[in-house]
């Protein structure tokens, strides 16, 4: 394993990363392997989807209980470092909903959800703002950043990067007040294109700022997607606490054009919950990205396991 990282020495050098850090990194992965065929098998079939993905934007939107298990969120920050180790610009988008719930019961305000949406007043969206791009935003960048990476949390606000306007839900019939719930009107990428050229990883909260300067909430799935589609990146996985899409008898199906999706969504296999992530996936597959896929966040390393195996993990979405 020495031997493979200081091959490529010159190359993560000018990434920023140090030998050392190379070899904690690929030594701590396989150490968890006791054989050595087992060990060489995994390097193999890495191998061409590390040179398939080098150079392309990666959009990953956290969520789930890998957000909240604290070893999944080790995991998740060594699987970032990691995708950017091998020549990768992942970028994350976090959600944060069970957090903002926690700190609301904590301070004796109540969650109010009208068609599952959280209807947010002035104090919440305070709160909100506090929650996601202050705790929750800044223990993601330590955790990458204790891993070795070079991480720089954001929201939408900094730099006017995601402008967002007032939601409203006329599919519903109702004349509802979700107060300070946004829709993305448009992302400015060059904030982090030039994170990305000095190989930091872009960790962004999903708080937009309207024209008046008021901040919005916005659902984190639709951000990352539209972030995918604005960055013009290969791939976006949503992770979930699902194994991903289902059919009518509880099998996974592993992977779905856009026609398949569509039929699954007109007689009702996919619906609830997972027909708004999976509208994502459609969405920004249409918006230019090669593939998008619902990755199940509860499993170890579920990132690699999509990124550089044949099988992969949960459901791809392609054309």
């Amino acid at each position: 394993m020495l031997i493979f990282a200081t091959s490529r020495r010159g190359l993560f050098c000018r990434l920023g990363y140090t030998p050392a850090s190379i070899y904690f990194h690929f030594v701590s992965l396989m150490e968890q392997l006791t054989d050595p065929h087992q060990i060489a098998g995994v390097l193999a079939e890495a191998l061409p989807y590390i040179q398939e993905f080098h150079g392309k934007t990666i959009v990953i939107k956290f969520g789930g209980n890998a957000m909240i298990d604290e070893d999944l969120k080790k995991m998740f920050a060594r699987d970032i470092v990691l995708m950017k180790l091998v020549g990768m610009n992942p970028v994350v988008v976090h959600g944060g909903g069970p957090q903002i719930s926690g700190f609301l019961e904590k301070t004796g305000k109540k969650s109010e959800f009208i068609n599952g949406l959280r209807v947010t007043d002035r104090e919440t969206m305070d709160i909100v703002e506090m929650v996601l791009g202050g705790l929750v935003n800044k223990e993601i960048v330590s955790n990458i950043n204790a891993q070795g990476g070079k991480a720089v949390g954001l929201t939408g606000k900094d730099g006017n990067m995601i402008r967002a306007t007032k939601m409203y839900r006329h599919e519903f019939g109702d004349h509802a007040d979700y107060g300070y719930v946004g829709d993305v009107e448009s992302i400015d990428p060059a904030l982090v294109d030039s994170l990305d050229d000095v190989n930091f990883i872009p960790v962004i909260a999903p708080i937009g700022v309207g024209t008046d300067g008021s901040a919005y909430n916005i659902n984190a799935d639709t951000v990352a997607g539209k972030l995918a589609v604005t960055l013009e990146a290969e791939k976006l996985i949503l992770l979930t606490n699902t194994a991903g899409v289902l059919d009518k008898s509880g099998d996974l199906l592993t992977g779905l054009s856009m026609k398949q999706t569509a039929d699954l969504v007109a007689d009702g296999t996919i619906s609830g919950g997972m027909l708004p992530k999976v509208e994502c996936a459609m969405e920004s597959i249409r918006g230019g990205v090669k593939s998008a896929v619902i990755v199940d966040g509860r499993i170890e390393h579920s990132i690699l396991l999509e990124l550089f195996t044949n099988k992969g993990v949960g459901t791809l979405f392609h054309f």
